[in-house]
């Protein structure tokens, strides 16, 4: 995988599945610039390290660096995590003789970084044509996108959500209200709107997360001289963003549809929100709809734009019986969006992997 060991706990939940379930696990990633020193897991871990940070030459050096570990490594399967993990996976399965597995956390083609540049997208699209029909087993993290390469490729993936363990919980009293947006800090999560939007909402925003926008969004906050109401965090270890998470009043799942892949996405901070019993703002978008029709959990927005966004958020900070029925939703809907539901799928892939002749 491409993102920091650290930090993916999509990644850590599936590993530690895996390795519950019997499975000698290896999860193999790239090391960052500023990575930290590694967290013990109950499972392997392994970085790589290469040296440009971005850019396609990265791509090449990572790739040429996981195809010699991996031609080298006992396996009896490997998983190629997102599109940009997928050929050295492909080439060492195939001179190998061994399982191969895709794990599609997004419509890599269809994302905004991508779609946005021609020449690379045209180059995404080839790897794509190429090897996911050499993948017939995989998993996905929604219905959208399942249905997305089943009608596209002719695979039949597996769901496996991004959805979050499923925990005692004990609600704490908020009396300090605040607003958190935890994730990739990206160029397609609205913050744009978001930052601008914190001038008409008057509790404070604390965002936990670092990505390809993080400069810009910095730079957003000291043009609209919001520095005493929006701070950030960087990356946070998975246990002090729980105690973030459970602490919030609200929480932000926002994206951009420039490119299928928002538009039919599911986030991971969708349920950990959710299993903290924390309101969201979110998008109207196909995955989201689904489960608030069931589980009204979330305020949804059509189109994100500075007066929409503040007027959500508005709505979740001063009315506190909506505010309350959102609450009580999620509590609801987390004993049916849970990883202990999710990981019987998972672990169904990987048993019919092996159970095949």
């Amino acid at each position: 995988m491409i993102n920091d060991l650290n930090y993916d706990q999509r990644m850590i939940r599936i590993c530690r599945s895996l390795t519950e379930a019997g499975y000698d696990v290896t999860l193999i990633g790239r090391a960052h610039r500023n990575s930290i020193p590694l967290r013990e897991q109950p499972f392997r871990l392994k970085r790589l390290r290469i040296g440009p940070g971005k850019g396609k030459m990265m791509y090449v050096l990572y790739w040429l660096r996981l195809f010699w570990h991996l031609l080298f490594r006992k396996a009896d399967a490997l998983c190629a995590i997102d599109l940009d993990t997928i050929l050295p996976v492909y080439l060492v399965s195939r001179i190998r003789g061994i399982k191969r597995v895709y794990d599609a956390h997004e419509l890599f083609t269809e994302m905004q970084e991508v779609v946005t540049r021609p020449k690379e997208k045209k180059i995404w699209d080839r790897i794509e044509r190429f090897s996911v029909p050499r993948f017939p087993a995989g998993y996905t993290i929604g219905e959208c996108y399942a249905a997305y390469f089943r009608e596209k490729y002719g695979v039949r993936y597996e769901v496996v959500r991004n959805a979050t363990v499923l925990r005692p919980l004990s609600l704490p009293g908020k009396r300090e209200k605040f607003i958190l947006y935890q994730g990739a800090v990206n160029i397609g999560r609205c913050f744009e709107y978001l930052i601008p939007a914190m001038q008409q909402v008057d509790v404070p925003l604390i965002i936990c997360g670092d990505g390809n926008f993080y400069k810009e969004a910095i730079a957003l906050v000291k043009k609209y001289q919001l520095e005493d109401k929006i701070s950030f965090k960087g990356y946070v270890p998975p246990d002090q963003l729980r105690e973030y998470t459970l602490n919030a009043w609200a929480g932000i799942t926002l994206f951009e549809a420039i490119g299928p892949s928002n538009r039919l996405s599911m986030a991971n901070r969708f349920f950990d929100y959710m299993h903290s019993g924390v309101p969201q703002l979110c998008m109207a978008y196909p995955e989201y709809e689904s489960v608030n029709a069931r589980f009204e959990l979330a305020c949804l927005i059509e189109t994100p734009t500075i007066d929409s966004i503040a007027k959500a958020l508005n709505q979740l900070v001063h009315d506190e019986a909506y505010h309350l029925r959102l609450q009580q939703n999620a509590l609801k809907a987390r004993e049916v969006y849970c990883w202990q539901e999710e990981e019987k799928r998972l672990k169904a892939v990987y048993e019919h992997l092996f159970d095949e002749k």
